[in-house]
């Protein structure tokens, strides 16, 4: 019988990463769930991985320290026995409150994280793979770096740069390893937002809705599965990056 292939997500023990790798354990993946501290995945995302017979392991790794993120791929293909196929670039470090121009620590916070990270980890995979291996990375955007606001600018350059470097990548890894991304709207919104607020950003966009988690999830698998695919950016956000919002969109649509 031939073994699952395996794929590591980045923060997937809740929130968005943790519908992607369920969706992922439901498209026929055992799963690798990170967290930078003490992982402890959702009860439904257990339950979920279970249904699908998916197996798992909790790995955790502070993105910050780029030797441990340099090492996570190795240690997910030691803890399973077997190399990692999908690197699916989740996690990453997002500051509401900033406001103005960021000072350089800010950007060197956002840029390890964001940037420096994921091209960190998708190397690593690549040489685990080695000359004969096949794999493939998904790293997650936002649909921001299209239509960049003026609202958490640190977030939004470090974003941008890994979207060039998501088509570098897929240039300078190819054959073995391609290299895609997407990029979400608002998808699962904090307290933050009221309900009439979230009703009226959802009629703003072009398709009269907001993206959901599934269907971010649904976009993975399909760039993890597409073998004629490199160096693409999948917008999943009800067409927001049609649009130019001045700000970021928890200031839109308020009471």
């Amino acid at each position: 019988m031939t073994a699952r292939p395996l794929a590591l997500v980045t923060g997937s023990c809740r929130r968005l990463g943790a519908h992607i790798a369920a969706a992922l354990g439901e498209a026929g993946y055992d799963l690798a769930l990170h967290a930078s501290r003490t992982p402890v995945p959702e009860p439904w995302l257990i339950q979920r991985l279970d249904a699908a017979g998916a197996a798992y392991r909790t790995l955790d790794c502070d993105l910050d320290d780029l030797d441990a993120a340099d090492a996570l791929v190795g240690r997910t293909a030691a803890a399973f026995g077997r190399p990692v196929a999908l690197l699916v670039n989740n996690a990453s470090r997002f500051q509401v409150e900033e406001q103005g121009l960021p000072g350089g620590l800010a950007l060197i916070d956002h840029f390890r994280v964001n940037a420096a990270a994921p091209v960190v980890l998708a190397r690593a995979l690549a040489n685990e793979l080695g000359d004969g291996g096949e794999g493939a990375v998904v790293n997650i955007l936002d649909q921001r770096i299209a239509h960049p606001p003026a609202d958490q600018l640190a977030y939004t350059l470090s974003k941008q740069a890994l979207a060039e470097a998501t088509r570098t990548l897929a240039r300078v890894l190819a054959p073995q390893v391609r290299v895609n991304a997407v990029a979400p709207g608002l998808t699962i919104p904090t307290d933050d937002y009221g309900e009439a607020q979230l009703a009226r950003l959802a009629a703003s966009m072009p398709l009269g809705r907001l993206s959901r988690p599934q269907d971010v999830a649904a976009a993975v698998v399909h760039l993890a599965q597409a073998r004629a695919s490199t160096g693409q950016t999948l917008f999943v956000d009800g067409g927001a990056g049609l649009h130019d919002f001045a700000r970021d969109f928890l200031h839109l649509e308020r009471d």
